[in-house]
């Protein structure tokens, strides 16, 4: 499969207004109303992240993007070929998702992951609220998102093998110390220049996902949104700092959702061809304290577990 980008998330929640507003006031997307649904914008696409009414705040699934019909029915029959269980779409899901053809498998790890093509869209000019620049998006899908994957060894070789993506690298996090429990991160790529799509976390996360990333052109952007973030009240969940593999400059807000946003800019683009994957052994060269938020429920999550 020759997966092209993340074309977009999809979200279920029990207050739609709750996420228009964290949409609109603090990420700067435009929110627009559909039927049992929300679309955010972040370009001349429909929307990128589609928020479903439903009975918990959770995420949902993942879109992944084929550049044409033809890699679509093929990746059906390599799919069946493969016994992989798929469920094709209803035509209210294709309507969400504002998409031509969608089908859905689960991978190992119990994570929604959706292929699709023909995205549909009156592709008129994306206007911010809060008169953000622009997001990168374009060719490199939308983002970036961090799935939960307690079988990370299976999940892994499941989106190798099957989806086509490779890892970027890996490092091994210990909430806990030194001699606490080791949870393996794998950042994985597909077919474009971004650094990673899709990153596996070896936990369970309650939320169906770590975090997602959108990216802004300037740093600029990132300190602007910091400042709403902070006028809003909404929960830091990471200092702004800057990591060591993708040379992300971030910082992470918790969204109604349950998960967190990463909102950054200056992520690396590489070649593939010429990359070599590598474990890294601290996140961040700079910044990044984790312990604001994403510490306080790891060890709550991990003490209530023990």
């Amino acid at each position: 499969m020759d997966i092209a980008g993340l074309a977009y998330s999809v979200v279920k929640a029990t207050s739609l207004p709750a996420w228009s507003r964290f949409g609109e006031d603090f990420a700067g997307f435009s929110a627009h109303d559909l039927p049992g649904g929300l679309a955010l914008r972040m370009d001349e696409r429909a929307g990128r992240i589609f928020v479903e009414k439903g009975q918990a705040d959770c995420y949902f699934a993942s879109g992944w993007e084929l550049r044409t019909r033809r890699q679509f029915d093929a990746a059906l029959t390599e799919l069946a070929a493969k016994d992989i269980a798929v469920t094709a779409s209803t035509p209210a899901e294709r309507a969400l998702r504002h998409v031509a053809e969608m089908a859905w498998f689960r991978d190992p790890a119990g994570n929604r992951h959706e292929i699709c093509c023909g995205a549909i869209s009156d592709f008129s000019r994306f206007v911010s609220p809060q008169a953000v620049r622009g997001f990168v998006t374009g060719d490199l899908g939308f983002g970036h998102v961090v799935l939960p994957a307690p079988q990370i060894d299976a999940t892994r070789d499941f989106l190798i093998d099957v989806l086509g993506f490779g890892v970027s690298d890996f490092m091994v996090h210990r909430p806990l110390g030194p001699e606490g429990p080791a949870m393996r991160i794998d950042f994985m790529h597909c077919a474009n220049a971004r650094h990673h799509s899709l990153a596996l976390f070896e936990a369970e996360v309650p939320a169906g996902c770590v975090h997602m990333m959108v990216e802004v052109p300037d740093l600029d952007e990132v300190g602007r949104a910091y400042d709403r973030m902070l006028s809003s009240g909404a929960r830091l969940m990471a200092t702004l700092g800057k990591h060591t593999n993708d040379r992300m400059t971030s910082f992470y807000v918790a969204t109604p959702g349950g998960f967190a946003l990463e909102y950054g800019f200056g992520g690396l683009q590489l070649d593939w061809d010429t990359h070599s994957e590598f474990e890294f052994t601290e996140v961040s060269l700079w910044g990044h304290d984790f312990s604001v938020g994403f510490g306080v429920d790891e060890k709550a999550q991990l003490a209530a577990a023990a």
